[in-house]
């Protein structure tokens, strides 16, 4: 493969659609996993922290491919590292850990940053990292082995098809009336 070949169009479509894809898998999977919505109730989370059933955190894969392309443009910057070496998807995954997970420059949760500045306890800072890690090594491993094999149009379509179906999913969710708890 050569990085001459490798647009930013066509990385940022792919980025938007693996991150969004391994976003939604794993959040959705973490959430039930990790039991998000009892540590989101607690008092130290739910000051900032959305309830799980919210509007907006139910919207929130629709804001996601707008995240996709904001990695992709940094890792257009980066492509000849990245795409043509042979463990380029673990240096995307450590760049994603270290610069988007622990190194924030505001106080996120597990952050050094976090961990500082908020009261939060580191438990409940923590809680949430297996998410965060699976969710960046898919991205980079997926995205690494999609851009290094243009030829398996098979995988265009398949990840296609599923980041159509996932977004249509998600929007039909929102736009179907809320139940009411009894």
């Amino acid at each position: 493969m050569q990085t001459e070949n490798l647009s930013f169009r066509s990385l940022a479509a792919r980025t938007v659609v693996v991150h969004t894809l391994t976003y939604i898998v794993v959040g959705a999977i973490a959430a039930a996993v990790l039991g998000y919505k009892d540590l989101f109730a607690l008092p130290e989370l739910s000051c900032f922290m959305r309830p799980i059933g919210d509007r907006w955190v139910m919207a929130g894969p629709l804001f996601q491919p707008l995240r996709g392309m904001l990695f992709a443009s940094v890792f257009f910057i980066l492509r000849e590292r990245l795409f043509l070496q042979d463990r380029g998807w673990l240096a995307m995954w450590w760049i994603l850990v270290a610069i988007g997970v622990f190194s924030t420059f505001g106080p996120a949760p597990a952050s050094v940053e976090g961990l500082v500045y908020t009261r939060v306890p580191w438990p409940a800072q923590v809680r949430g990292l297996p998410e965060v890690l699976v969710q960046s090594l898919l991205l980079s491993s997926v995205l690494y082995v999609w851009v290094r094999n243009p030829d398996r149009r098979w995988l265009s379509w398949v990840l296609g098809a599923m980041f159509v179906l996932a977004m249509a999913m998600v929007t039909l969710g929102l736009l179907l009336p809320q139940q009411r708890p009894n």
